[in-house]
């Protein structure tokens, strides 16, 4: 497994990422440790998590993937391991997780007490990489900042980021940090696959320029980019046909990641896949890791077996042919995901 450096910080992870969002819900906790136990025999060491997790929304509570986190590692070296985790903004309300009794803000507050709890349920002293999870427009970044600069300077967090931002919110913040000599955010964790190519819009090139890591996250678009949503198929137990028996938020989220011309798309790159003896996720996978302004691409998983064809990606490095023909078909997609 290759790795690589985030941002200007002295973290290197495994240019592959394990995402967490299903535990506690899609995937239980033996098969959570076991997802786990695949990915760290493979040399995954970076892990991703977030206080509001699991989602699709159907809280059994909100915390559990951090909890599954914490107990998995616990007979692990735990200098061997980069934990990420991140606090709600209110723009994670929709997910009506009971995090703070439902009153979740980037202000100084609550920041204080989501590390608190996140430490607490990840069995650890230290957060490596703590992000906010959405923007809080309500609040003025100088005090989220310098929120997250106290807790670095009290050694509960190495290194902060961001997540969902747009080009204005990161630069905004980079300023602050500049302007007032506190924490900055070294990455964003954004929506990034074959599917949505808006990151390369503004944001890649300030990721560039500021020497930022992007983190994205559905590299293979919740599952689309695999195939199995092809034909109008609606696997058992799969995040997008668990959508559509939520609320109108996560139904909206659905039409936009899986629709005719996402599967009209879809069904061109698996042959571009096919036609270069790999699979489908595996390339969507592949072509993430292929952008220099990419730090990690965070895979997801509900089953121990999904991670055979992601992490094969780390072995993978796209020709100028596949990259080519994966930006033919890119170029007559409208990006119908927001």
């Amino acid at each position: 497994m290759k790795r690589r450096r985030l941002g200007r910080t002295g973290l290197t992870v495994s240019e592959i990422c394990m995402g967490t969002m299903t535990f506690g819900n899609q995937a239980d906790e033996p098969t959570s440790r076991a997802i786990l136990d695949r990915a760290y025999e493979r040399g995954v060491d970076f892990l991703d998590v977030a206080e509001i997790y699991p989602v699709p929304p159907e809280y059994r509570y909100a915390g559990a993937s951090e909890e599954f986190v914490g107990r998995w590692m616990a007979d692990k070296p735990r200098d061997r391991l980069i934990l990420a985790t991140k606090v709600a903004g209110p723009g994670s309300g929709w997910f009506l997780a009971p995090v703070r009794e439902n009153r979740t803000s980037l202000d100084r507050h609550h920041i204080i007490r989501a590390v608190e709890g996140s430490l607490r349920r990840l069995r650890t002293d230290y957060i490596d990489l703590y992000q906010t999870h959405w923007p809080d427009r309500d609040v003025d970044q100088e005090e989220t900042l310098r929120a997250l600069t106290e807790v670095v300077q009290s050694g509960k967090v190495r290194y902060i980021g961001c997540s969902n931002e747009n080009a204005w919110g990161l630069m905004k913040g980079l300023w602050t940090s500049d302007l007032h000599g506190m924490a900055r955010y070294e990455t964003i964790q954004n929506n990034f696959s074959l599917l949505n190519r808006r990151f390369e819009d503004e944001l890649a090139e300030v990721c560039r320029r500021e020497k930022v890591s992007l983190l994205p996250f559905s590299p293979i678009a919740g599952g689309v980019l695999s195939g199995k949503y092809q034909d109008g198929a609606e696997p058992p137990g799969a995040r997008f046909t668990l959508y559509k028996n939520y609320n109108t938020r996560t139904k909206t989220m659905l039409s936009r990641f899986l629709n005719d011309g996402t599967r009209g798309s879809t069904a061109r790159f698996m042959q571009i896949a096919r036609d270069a003896g790999m699979a489908p996720a595996t390339l969507a996978t592949a072509w993430s890791l292929a952008h220099d302004f990419v730090g990690a691409t965070i895979v997801g998983a509900t089953r121990v077996q999904q991670l055979d064809d992601t992490l094969a990606a780390a072995d993978v490095v796209l020709g100028k042919e596949i990259l080519d023909a994966c930006n033919a078909v890119s170029r007559e997609i409208k990006y119908p995901m927001g």
